[in-house]
């Protein structure tokens, strides 16, 4: 089994959690900080790290790592310096950017989602590195913006960098679970114009309001019909469509009808569904009450599905064996996640793999148990070491 740094994976990740590194301009926060702590570390081991700006101020960060042991693939470890916001601080019993190790386990924002998988990437490379020659090469990545739209990714495939990748680990916290399929997101906003007019005289106007009960009505029922036509995924469950904000009008206006009120919607798709036809769905939904509706997609991302035969997947199964002892237990990410870019225009396979609880991420007092970054690290770097080689052992 390949040594790793347990005690540098761990107070890695408490430096970077101790990073306040949530996208707020106002705050006069960014990934930048946690950014640069990574390309410090990449150079302390004699890495060169190439830093490019996804947007101003959210830096990538891409090192590659060769083996020294003649031709082989490219693995790609990928992680994100992005975390969401900390919220209200008092439902917190912790300080959400301390880094506190209690009872086991490392506590803060960003210490599943995904610090400790991004520090056990570049730890499991460095042991692999320091066990001596490997063929191939690992791209060793840390992207800005995973929590938004992704917009490290992204850049990531657009500079060409996902090109001759061979496979991609996403260090996503999964519980040890295996995910190789991922649903998709798509993300619509409706806005309906009808004709402002005073709420006495309703007969003078065309309210958008109603229209919006008639729209959240219908998208109840396209949500059956898409569970109807599309069963249950074993690993991610059912289509859904969720109205998630409803905008018309203001409180201190409640004798006016708005002329313009506003949906948006939350689509979770599995394989096989049709986002383009969920969309034009959607918009002869929203027209049917005779109200002007445009529709926007805000986020348009497919679902994937990795074959659980392909080498990546091949290898991070059997490295968790061997380094746990247990048999794999393979699931779903129910969102979407870098892979998600990386394989659908990118053209990468890509498995998700990762330590703390997929349901802790985004919620006040997040944390990770310490043993699982540890294990996971040496997962990753016996995962790196077969897809490399190609052996099964």
């Amino acid at each position: 089994m390949i040594d790793v740094d347990a005690q540098g994976v761990v107070e890695f990740t408490q430096a970077l959690v101790r990073v306040p590194s949530t996208n707020d301009p106002a705050l006069g926060r960014s990934e930048r900080p946690a950014a640069e702590l990574v390309a410090a570390k990449m150079r302390e081991w004699g890495w060169r790290p190439v830093v490019s700006e996804a947007a101003p101020g959210r830096p990538n960060v891409v090192a590659v790592v060769e083996g020294g042991g003649g031709d082989g693939p490219t693995l790609m470890f990928e992680g994100h310096t992005d975390v969401v916001t900390e919220g209200d601080l008092s439902t917190w019993t912790v300080d959400p950017f301390g880094g506190e190790i209690r009872d086991g386990r490392l506590w803060g924002r960003g210490s599943a989602d995904m610090k400790s998988g991004l520090a056990a990437t570049l730890y499991a490379t460095r042991a692999l590195q320091l066990a001596g020659p490997f063929p191939g090469r690992i791209k060793v990545c840390a992207l800005a913006d995973e929590e938004g739209l992704m917009l490290g990714a992204h850049h990531f495939v657009a500079e060409g960098l996902a090109a001759g990748v061979d496979g991609a680990i996403v260090a996503e916290p999964e519980a040890g679970e295996i995910c190789a399929v991922a649903k998709g997101a798509l993300r619509l906003r409706v806005d309906l114009t009808g004709k402002m007019a005073h709420g006495a005289m309703p007969q003078h106007g065309r309210n958008p309001v109603q229209a919006v009960g008639s729209l959240l009505v219908a998208l109840r029922d396209l949500e059956r019909e898409l569970q109807r036509r599309h069963p249950a995924h074993e690993h991610l469950g059912e289509v859904y469509v969720t109205p998630t904000v409803v905008q018309a009008g203001t409180e201190e206006q409640v004798n006016v009808i708005p002329a313009v009120a506003s949906v948006f919607v939350d689509v979770r798709t599995i394989p096989g569904v049709d986002h383009k036809e969920i969309a034009d769905r959607v918009a002869v939904l929203a027209a049917a009450d005779g109200i002007a509706a445009q529709v926007t997609s805000l986020v348009d991302r497919p679902p994937v599905e990795v074959p659980v035969d392909d080498p990546v997947v091949v290898a991070l199964a059997g490295a968790h064996r061997a380094v746990t002892g247990a048999e794999p237990v393979y699931g779903g990410v129910p969102g979407s996640t870098d892979g998600t870019v990386l394989t659908h225009w990118g053209g990468v396979p890509s498995v998700v793999y990762g330590p703390g609880g997929k349901w802790i991420a985004h919620q006040a007092d997040e944390y990770v148990e310490v043993a699982e970054i540890v294990q996971c690290t040496r997962v990753f770097a016996e995962a790196a070491r077969r897809f490399l080689t190609g052996t099964s052992a």
